[in-house]
């Protein structure tokens, strides 16, 4: 019994571990000793192989379950490097909100020092945040429309918070996370841009032109150019007639026109100014896309 296996103290010398750790190990069942005719723990010489790597993943900080998901075979050892990484990740990222709404609290001026206390308290973290903007807008990746364009548009219209937020991104996302949350503004967008989607037989390629579009009046927006007809809405109007299955004529324009009015709301016009702060892009999708609703609105009045 004990010829060829190991006693705890030269497997503890031999790993470097000790020997309270091994038996701790023992107990959780990332070893598996056998009992010599006195009762004591004996190991197989692959133990020592064994027990070096769950040394090695503890000093990475990979937790026992992982660790036993690795030595059964379950997760790869590169599986397991990578999701403690992106645990990490999160936890940095979290870290990273945290102390800039704190800052953003400090750096307040006192007589407002309440009211941003009161708008950043009520956003747990920048994961949770994002959650509230996907919900908004997800209803509009309903339908036929291929998952890469729904990524898109969710990605567009639910920016993520940056990984070292700003102060100030930080308190643009929590006013975010207030509109996103406001009842009006949810009916607002499903009288509006959700009607006739059930009536549309390709979503992907409305959304794949109309964004089109929205980066025809890119420049112009930055340029600060007033809302004007030109090939930008050109496309954009015939993307959504298209997609109904009509044509581009002045009675669809004004029907477009009253269809997407809640679009122009300045609860909207808020919102993707303050997603632009988020992004620091210098014209976002969702201000060039207000920008074309504005050229339509002024090209059919």
């Amino acid at each position: 019994m004990t010829g060829d296996t190991l006693g705890i103290g030269d497997l503890a010398r031999r790993t470097g571990v000790s020997v309270r750790t091994i038996r701790f190990y023992c107990d959780e069942g990332l070893l598996a000793p056998v009992r010599s005719a006195g009762g004591h723990r004996r190991f197989d010489p692959s133990a020592v192989s064994r027990l070096t790597l769950v040394r090695r993943l503890r000093g990475l900080g990979l937790g026992l379950k992982s660790i036993t998901d690795v030595l059964s075979g379950q997760f790869s050892l590169t599986d397991a490097v990578a999701a403690e990484r992106a645990t990490l990740d999160r936890e940095v990222a979290t870290l990273a909100w945290r102390r800039s709404v704190l800052r953003a609290v400090e750096q307040a001026p006192p007589a407002d020092r309440t009211a941003r206390l009161e708008l950043l308290s009520a956003v747990a973290d920048g994961f949770a945040a994002h959650d509230v903007l996907v919900r908004l807008w997800r209803p509009m990746t309903t339908g036929p429309i291929p998952p890469d364009t729904a990524r898109m548009f969710l990605d567009v219209s639910a920016p993520r918070p940056p990984e070292l937020p700003t102060t100030a991104q930080v308190v643009a996302y929590a006013e975010l996370v207030l509109l996103a949350t406001d009842r009006a503004l949810v009916t607002r967008l499903r009288d509006s841009t959700l009607v006739d989607h059930d009536r549309v037989a390709d979503l992907g390629a409305l959304h794949a032109i109309v964004g089109a579009a929205c980066q025809l009046a890119s420049p112009l927006v930055t340029a600060g150019a007033r809302p004007q007809p030109g090939p930008a809405l050109d496309l954009f109007v015939t993307a959504h007639a298209t997609a109904l299955g009509t044509g581009d004529t002045p009675a669809f324009r004004r029907a477009l026109n009253r269809r997407t009015a809640a679009d122009r709301h300045p609860q909207l016009r808020h919102y993707w100014r303050l997603a632009g702060e988020i992004t620091g892009e210098p014209a976002p999708p969702g201000v060039a896309h207000t920008w074309l609703l504005d050229a339509l609105d002024r090209s059919v009045s």
